[in-house]
């Protein structure tokens, strides 16, 4: 299991696709890992190299005492890319991962291509929405909440139709560290992109879910407004769109990556 050693944390990461293609970074989503990006491996490795990797308090990575912040998210994925010797790389993160991304796109430019920015959101939640699920889990841990996730972040149809690909879901989230889970909700909850995002200049793609109730339509165009020369796409999913509408995903993403 190879794992980076960066400044103050311990990343695993995992390589999938041919050494000798561009290379696509993965960022997953809040309470998920790496596994979470695996509809799109066969796709996507037939194009590129894939590096995907856990975020801190995530899957195999390790649990810094947090809370964390969305510039220590994104400056992991810095070191990640300097440890690697990656001079520039192509990014999709989706949800949290794509607010990391903004605050590369917005702060690194010049080591990346491309941004996919997948169901996300310049300024996610309120207050007391994520400190009450921090409560929460604190109190009673991942079950507490995860079957109110499962049904934010899939239709109705595709949980009854797909019971096992929201069961794979299910587990994985429960199955993250809750104090990792935790400082990453602060991350999330505290991080503000509405002036940042302006700043983007990379060609960029903005992902969307018709029904995702946690990254909205309105999240979707202020993300658009705010980045000249961006580009929609609306899937018919909810929040992670990668999952319950990945053949629609997999075929817009890669062609606005082979562009």
């Amino acid at each position: 299991m190879p794992l980076a050693n960066l400044e103050g944390v311990a990343i695993h990461y995992e390589w999938i696709g041919k050494e000798a293609a561009p290379v696509l970074l993965l960022s997953n989503s809040l309470g998920t890992n790496y596994r979470m990006w695996e509809p799109q491996f066969e796709c996507f490795s037939k194009h590129f190299r894939l590096l995907c990797y856990d975020t801190r308090g995530h899957g195999a990575s390790a649990v810094p005492a947090g809370p964390y912040t969305i510039g220590q998210l994104g400056n992991d994925v810095i070191h990640l890319l300097n440890y690697l010797q990656l001079d520039r790389v192509l990014f999709c993160g989706l949800s949290m991962g794509g607010t990391t991304g903004m605050y590369l796109g917005a702060n690194y430019p010049n080591r990346f291509h491309k941004l996919v920015l997948c169901n996300t959101g310049t300024k996610l939640g309120t207050l007391d929405s994520w400190n009450a699920r921090i409560d929460a889990v604190r109190k009673g841990g991942m079950r507490t909440v995860s079957q109110l996730l499962m049904e934010r972040w899939f239709t109705f149809d595709f949980r009854s139709s797909h019971e096992s690909e929201v069961a794979e879901i299910q587990e994985m989230f429960e199955a993250t560290d809750p104090e990792g889970y935790i400082a990453n909700c602060a991350a999330v909850r505290d991080a503000d992109m509405r002036e940042a995002v302006c700043k983007i200049t990379l060609p960029t793609l903005i992902v969307s879910g018709k029904h995702d109730p946690v990254a909205t339509q309105a999240d979707a165009q202020a993300i658009i407004k705010s980045i000249a020369g961006s580009k929609m796409v609306e899937l018919s999913a909810a929040h992670l769109s990668n999952v319950e509408a990945h053949e629609d995903f997999n075929r817009e993403v890669a062609a606005f990556l082979q562009a």
